[in-house]
């Protein structure tokens, strides 16, 4: 079995993307899940080249290096959490959330992505969750206290707060807001 980390894969529409690919250049996926995908065989060098092009096509990167790999990790850790975990278990915090699906110290984890992203994990974590609240403000089916609880927000003055300086708008702005700006989760 060959494993292989891919990069921008954050949604399920990615894994079915990749799955395709893989399927086009005649590979035999055993598992293809956020960022990894792991085959039944070996991969030549001339079918990895092929592989790598054909996904850089899609918006895609093969993740060669240790680093590199880990940060996608973390990166797919916080996506998975914040836009497709339960919301009711958002309470706990992510530096152990992190340590244990990882296997590895948090501080190690939070160095790590500082230095190779130019930002801090805890920003990353705070971009993502407001693109979550962009979606539920959107959607419109919670109120504004439902989704600072289920995001694990202390109060809707804090979300409130920290969505402001996020964005430049306050909650109720954005929602009157005709394009809503939203982020391809890639891109956050």
């Amino acid at each position: 079995m060959k494993e292989l980390h891919i990069k921008n894969m954050v949604c399920n529409r990615c894994i079915k993307a990749v799955y395709d690919i893989l399927e086009k250049e005649h590979l035999a996926p055993a598992q293809v899940a956020l960022g990894k995908v792991t085959l039944r065989e070996d991969i030549s060098a001339d079918k990895l080249a092929s592989l790598r092009t054909a996904l850089e096509e899609e918006g895609f990167m093969l993740i060669d290096d240790r680093r590199s790999r880990m940060i996608e990790a973390i990166k797919n850790a916080v996506i998975e959490k914040v836009h497709y975990g339960d919301l009711s278990e958002m309470k706990e915090k992510f530096s152990v959330y992190l340590s244990d699906r990882l296997h590895k110290d948090y501080n190690y984890l939070s160095a790590l992505f500082s230095e190779v992203e130019n930002n801090t994990i805890e920003h990353y974590i705070i971009l993502q969750k407001v693109e979550k609240i962009k979606e539920l403000l959107v959607y419109d089916e919670w109120s504004l206290g439902e989704i600072a609880f289920q995001l694990g927000y202390s109060s809707v003055a804090h979300l409130s707060a920290q969505f402001k300086k996020t964005t430049g708008f306050t909650p109720s702005q954005f929602k009157q807001l005709k394009e809503h700006r939203r982020k391809p989760l890639d891109e956050v």
